[in-house]
C-alpha cells in the first residue's frame, strides 16, 4: 500500500498549536523545499551538525526509495507567521503490521525550533494521521525506517554525527516527553580505534581460526547481486528476534548492492565462513560526512568536483559499520565471538591502509547484552546514546 508523499492529509488542513501556527502537508516544490531546509534552522551555529547532501535527502523522500513498496507516509511542514520552523513524517509500514498486527505508526523526520507548540503542532497532526488510519498507537522517531535513520539523540553532542546517523538538539528530548510520549527503547553507538592493539580476547579469538574453520573473505563485486544476497539472508536471520525487526526485501537489497558498488570498497565488505558456510558479515563506510562538511549540502556548482577529488584522492579519517550480524545459531556462544573477532580483524588491515582510524558501530538495542558484550570486551566503548519513544493515540488502547 503506497501513497504519494506529497498527498495532502485531511487532518492537516488547518491543524494549529497556537494561533500563529499552522501544520501543513508536503503539497509541492516550495513545501518540500522547506521540509529539506528545516534543520538548517535548528542547527544554526551547532558546530558539530553537517548538513545533509540534498539530492540524496530528495531521493529518500522520493518514490525512488524501495520502502515505498510497501509503505505510505505524509510529510508535514510547521510555520509560524509564514517562517518553517518545525516538520515532521508519519509513515504506515505494511511488513510491521504484518509481522507484528498491533497497529502501530511511526512518525520520524522530526526537527523543530525550541518550542513546545510547534512541537505539540507537529506530533499532534501526526498522530491525527495515523489514526484516521486505524493506528492504535504512534512510534519513532524513524525516517523512515528502523532500518534506516532511527532515535533522538540523548548523548553524545559533542562529536558530529557519522554518515546517516541523526543529530538533533538536547532539548529533543523534553519536547518530546512533555507531550505524552515515553522511552521505548534506547540504542547506543559504539566507538572501535582501527589503529590500537587488539585486545588479549581478540587475539585469543583469531588463533581459533584452525579449531573453528573461519574464513573471511571480501565480497566479489563480479557476483554482486549474489553477494548482496547473502549479506540480505544473514541479516534477517540474524535480526529476526531482535526488538521491531522489519525485514528487507528484495528491492531494498538491489538499492543496497547499487550503493555498495558505488561508495564502499569492496575490502570493506566482509563475509565470514565457518566450514564453507556464511555464517557473518559485516559493511564498513566510509565516514562521507567528513567529505560533504563544507558543501552546505550541495553539490553544485562545484560540490560534486570536491567530493569527487576528496573521495579518489584523500580519504575520511572515521568510517561507520551500519551492518553486522551473524546468524542466530552462532549468537551467545564462543564461535559468535570469534566470527565478530575474525570480521574485525578483517577490516581493520584495509581501514588503516586508508588511514580512516575511527570506527563506528551503530547501532545497537540497548538490551541486546550479547551484542554489547561482544563489542565491549573486543575494545570498543559506547560514545553516542539515542532514544526511540511511543504512545497509546488519543481515544485508543494499544493492543
Amino acid at each position: 500500500m503506497t501513497a504519494p508523499l506529497e498527498a495532502p492529509a485531511p487532518s492537516s488542513r488547518g491543524v494549529a498549536g497556537a494561533a500563529s501556527i499552522a501544520v501543513v502537508p508536503v503539497t509541492g516544490w516550495a513545501t518540500r523545499r522547506d521540509f529539506l531546509h528545516v534543520p538548517r534552522t535548528v542547527n544554526a551555529g551547532d558546530p558539530q551538525w553537517i548538513p545533509p547532501l540534498l539530492l540524496e535527502r530528495r531521493i529518500h523522500l522520493s518514490r525512488r526509495n524501495p520502502f515505498f513498496r510497501h509503505a505510505e507516509a505524509c510529510l508535514f511542514v510547521a510555520y509560524r507567521d509564514g517562517v518553517a520552523v518545525g516538520r515532521i513524517s508519519a509513515q504506515i509500514d505494511q511488513l510491521h503490521l504484518e509481522r507484528y498486527r498491533d497497529a502501530t505508526g511511526f512518525f520520524g523526520l522530526l526537527d523543530a525550533i525550541d518550542d513546545r507548540e510547534v512541537f505539540g503542532a507537529l506530533l499532534t497532526t501526526a498522530e491525527a494521521w495515523l489514526s484516521e488510519r486505524g493506528m492504535e498507537r504512534v512510534r519513532g522517531p524513524f525516517s523512515f525506517s528502523i532500518n534506516d535513520e532511527v532515535g533522538v539523540l540523548i548523548d553524545g553532542f559533542d562529536t558530529p554525527p557519522m554518515f546517516m546517523m541523526p543529530h538533533g538538539q538536547p532539548y529533543y528530548d523534553a519536547r518530546i516527553r512533555e507531550h505524552g510520549y515515553e522511552k521505548a527503547k534506547d540504542v547506543v553507538a559504539y566507538l572501535f580505534d582501527a589503529d590500537g592493539e587488539s585486545p588479549p580476547l581478540m587475539k585469543a579469538l583469531l588463533r581459533r581460526v584452525q579449531d573453528q574453520r573461519i574464513r573471511t573473505r571480501p565480497i566479489d563485486l563480479g557476483r554482486l547481486r549474489e553477494e548482496v544476497t547473502t549479506i540480505g539472508d544473514i541479516f534477517n536471520d540474524a535480526w529476526e528476534n531482535n526488538w521491531g525487526y522489519v525485514r528487507w526485501t528484495e528491492e531494498e537489497l538491489d538499492d543496497l548492492g547499487s550503493s555498495l558498488k558505488l561508495f564502499v570498497p569492496p575490502e570493506l565488505v566482509q563475509i565470514a565462513e565457518l566450514d564453507g558456510e556464511p555464517a557473518a558479515m559485516i559493511v564498513v563506510v566510509p565516514n562521507l560526512n567528513e567529505a560533504i562538511r563544507d558543501l552546505d549540502g550541495r553539490l553544485l556548482p562545484l560540490g560534486w568536483l570536491k567530493l569527487l577529488r576528496r573521495m579518489r584522492w584523500g580519504s575520511p579519517t572515521s568510517a561507520r559499520v551500519p551492518l553486522m550480524g551473524m546468524r542466530k545459531k552462532y549468537q551467545r556462544s564462543a564461535t559468535g565471538m570469534a566470527l565478530v573477532a575474525h570480521l574485525l580483524e578483517a577490516v581493520r588491515v584495509p581501514l588503516r591502509e586508508r588511514e580512516m582510524h575511527r570506527i563506528e558501530l551503530s547501532w545497537t538495542l540497548e538490551d541486546n547484552r550479547p551484542m554489547r558484550h561482544i563489542k565491549e570486551r573486543l575494545g570498543a566503548r559506547v560514545y553516542k546514546t539515542y532514544r526511540i519513544y511511543e504512545k497509546a493515540l488519543p481515544g485508543r488502547s494499544p493492543r
